[in-house]
This record gives structure tokens, C-alpha cells and sequence, in this order.
């Protein structure tokens, strides 16, 4: 992968869960320490506590996370990632969500009602250039 990527992760933790599970779900699973993340307290709609974990991972952590990513998620996923990156695809940026509660249980699995938001991007100058350039991103690496 000679892209230049930039992966920003932003993940929605509400009072019932356990923020610390989550932050260590992230270390095991994506090798993303809690101190990538920023963590940010506010206040849902009903003025209950929700903490937003926010992450930007960037340079050779933003290609090992990619790499992760290929490996670990289910071969058809990653077709079917592959096959919507038209649709996926804003400015430069690739938008999918993975389910919380899966990687919790230490499983990679991207579900669009998943509550973890990756926004993956590489400079893309040529709008025409976008399917081609985030397939050679998700290609896997053997």
C-alpha cells in the first residue's frame, strides 16, 4: 500500500456501557491505544451522560490499522466494502461502520447500524480515480 491514509474512528459511548472495555476492545483488536483517543464528555438529547471517543490515526499506524482491517474482516465483507465504494466514497473519504458490541467480543465486523464510525482518506485529485485508488487500498496484504 503506497497511499498516503489518514483514519479517523469516532465511537459513541452511552452511560450503560463500560468505556474502558470498549478502549481495550480497540488495543486488542486494532492495536489503537487509549491514548490515541480523545475523550470527550457531554449530554444526549435526554440530558443522559454519553462520553465520544474520537481518534485520527495517521501515517504507518494509519497503514497497519488497514492492514488489520483486510485481514481480520470476513472475506465477503471486505468484497461487498469493495463493491460499494462509489456509494461509500465523500470527498476522498471512505465512510463504514463496524458493530461495538462484536468488537468487544474481540470479532471485526462492519454493520452500517454499527455505533464505531471509520472515515478513511487519501488525497484523490481526480474524482474519476476513486474507485480505482480505494481498490488498491483495500486490497488485501498477504
Amino acid at each position: 500500500m503506497a497511499h498516503k491514509i489518514e483514519i479517523t474512528i469516532d465511537v459513541i459511548v452511552h452511560a450503560t456501557e463500560d468505556n474502558s472495555k470498549i478502549l481495550q476492545a480497540f488495543e486488542d483488536g486494532l492495536d489503537i491505544k487509549e491514548v490515541d483517543f480523545t475523550i470527550e464528555e457531554t449530554e444526549g438529547h435526554y440530558e443522559n451522560p454519553i462520553i465520544v471517543l474520537n481518534a485520527k490515526i495517521v501515517k504507518k499506524q494509519a497503514q497497519n490499522l488497514m492492514n488489520k482491517l483486510l485481514k481480520t474482516l470476513p472475506v465477503e465483507q471486505v468484497k461487498e466494502l469493495i463493491g460499494e465504494i462509489e456509494e461509500r466514497t465523500v470527498d476522498s473519504r471512505f465512510h463504514m461502520r463496524l458493530d461495538k458490541q462484536e468488537l468487544i467480543k474481540g470479532n471485526l465486523v462492519s454493520n452500517e447500524k454499527g455505533t464505531i464510525k471509520l472515515k478513511i482518506h487519501t488525497p484523490i485529485y481526480n474524482k474519476k480515480d476513486t474507485i480505482k485508488i480505494f481498490s488498491e487500498i483495500f486490497q488485501i496484504v498477504n
